[in-house]
């Protein structure tokens, strides 16, 4: 008798590291020193968990947010597009992976909305930098929850 491989699929789903404010006008705005050391943080967080792959918006906060664990992981940041999130393609390009996917206060928790199939979770306050959602796919049965980083 064979045992039946039960496919489990992890998403650990952030928001970018506080960001410098300092240029109003900045779309694009890198990480504050604090930014950098809560990444730096992040890196110590996922460093006991076996991530298959790392997905970021294509803006510099939100790469520079899971730069330090792709480089400690040896993984490539991978861009996605917010208005396409959880799509057919990203669904099996990730079935039975774990995955560390970095965003925005607004669409963090719209993927893990997306993700569940319900509207569980609203937009992020705008001084959360530390909230992790961590969604498990196993077998039909979705689970979600927030951890913080501190």
């Amino acid at each position: 008798m064979t045992a039946v491989e039960t496919s489990i699929t992890t998403y650990y789903l952030i928001r970018h590291a506080e960001k410098d404010r300092s240029d109003p006008n900045n779309s694009d705005p890198k990480l504050t020193e604090i930014g950098l050391e809560r990444a730096k943080n992040y890196a110590t967080f996922f460093k006991n968990v076996d991530l298959d792959l790392i997905f970021s918006t294509n803006y510099n906060r939100t790469r520079q947010t899971v730069q330090f664990v792709a480089t400690d992981k040896n993984l490539e940041v991978q861009t996605y597009d917010p208005s396409e999130m959880y799509s057919e393609e990203f669904q099996q390009l990730t079935e039975g992976k774990t995955v560390l996917v970095a965003g925005h206060s607004n669409t963090t928790p719209q993927f893990v909305n997306a993700i569940i199939g319900e509207e569980k979770y609203t937009d992020m306050d705008d001084n959360d930098n530390s909230s992790v959602y961590v969604v498990t796919l196993t077998e039909g049965i979705k689970k979600s929850q927030i951890l913080t980083l501190d």
